[in-house]
């Protein structure tokens, strides 16, 4: 018994991968929560529009940031302000009395700035767009289509190379005049028309079921949606390039899965966290499709808006970034089965 207990921590020392799921991911999991698991807002990106704006910025607690003044504009400019995701509340001095449009879709962020807005005895009269009833389903459902897809993406694709390499066909494909990426585009071809079969049932549903609403545009949607599928797939595929074994492809592909949960915003809010850890969710890709499905469904954010062609170009690089890195894997794996196989042949020729 000695000798298999000693055997067994051997083996388990000489795992790497095994050893930081071990160790390594109950401390990552600690810090992220205790910095991350906030859901108390601090600042609220406020613009002040109408004839009292100068008054009105003056009034409003300290929480309320103001980042512009605009006395020119008026109850639509306003409404325009929150679609495009350019402020999280409008205080509107156009309307007698004046009117506290507060963005709906950003379901903490509402919350905080009318239970402020009620302890501040302002008198204003608060508006909730776009998620009046400020519904948690209606917040979690847009995000919950990108965490599933990215479950589906990332583990799915992430052992298609492995099982490649662990039933000896990769071997076949190192000496068949294929380049890297003509075999990387190929594999993830139907994961990827399979992903977004999926994509359009899990939307269907989460509509139907919730009554989440669809108010932006179909084309602006399918195209954040088709980047962030490449992005989940490219990395799928490069954990596997990563990868000797299933089971590490696995390990891999949680690991990259778990910091996405929690620092994508999908639960808390990004602007609650500490600026040491906000930064790691602006490396996720579900942090950007959470962005886009929101501003979709809720808002009906158009493309043109800042807060919409931001992360479908974020989206667009990643996935340029996660390929290309796949590909330079991929080739160094390729390079010594086919010199192998190049010097084989002679000898056997002989």
């Amino acid at each position: 018994m000695k000798s298999m207990i000693i055997k067994e921590f051997r083996e388990l020392s000489r795992d790497r991968r095994t050893m930081a799921m071990l160790v390594v991911l109950p401390i990552l999991l600690l810090v992220i929560f205790g910095y991350a698991a906030n859901f108390s807002v601090g600042t609220l990106r406020t613009v002040v529009v109408g004839p009292q704006s100068a008054i009105a910025t003056t009034m409003l607690p300290p929480l309320f940031d103001v980042t512009s003044v605009d006395a020119t504009a008026g109850t639509s400019e306003a409404k325009q302000l929150l679609t495009d995701g350019e402020a999280q509340v409008v205080i509107d001095t156009s309307t007698t009395p004046p009117t506290a449009w507060i963005d709906g879709a950003d379901l903490f962020s509402a919350q905080t700035a009318s239970a402020a807005l009620a302890r501040a005895g302002n008198q204003v009269t608060v508006q909730i767009l776009f998620n009046p009833e400020l519904k948690t389903s209606w917040y979690m459902v847009p995000s919950l289509i990108g965490l599933i897809l990215t479950f589906i993406g990332t583990i799915v694709t992430s052992i298609g190379l492995v099982r490649e390499r662990e039933t000896g066909t990769l071997e076949q494909l190192a000496v068949m005049p294929f380049r890297p990426v003509d075999v990387i585009v190929g594999k993830i071809a139907p994961y990827f028309l399979l992903a977004s079969i999926d994509l359009v049932i899990i939307t269907v549903v989460g509509m139907l079921l919730f009554g989440v609403p669809f108010n932006g545009s179909l084309l602006v949607f399918a195209l954040g949606s088709a980047l962030f599928l490449f992005v989940v797939l490219g990395i799928g595929v490069l954990i596997s390039t990563l990868s000797k074994t299933t089971g590490q492809a696995i390990q891999l592909a949680i690991l990259t899965l778990l910091p996405q949960v929690l620092l994508s915003g999908m639960i808390f809010p990004l602007i609650a966290m500490p600026w040491a850890v906000r930064w790691l969710g602006y490396l996720m890709p579900l942090t950007y499709f959470t962005m886009i499905s929101r501003g979709v469904f809720l808002r009906g954010t158009p493309i043109d808006a800042f807060a919409m062609w931001l992360p479908i170009a974020v989206l667009a690089v990643m996935a340029l970034v996660v390929f290309s890195l796949a590909i330079i894997r991929f080739r160094r794996d390729l390079a010594p089965r086919r010199s192998s196989r190049a010097t084989a042949a002679p000898a056997m020729e002989a």
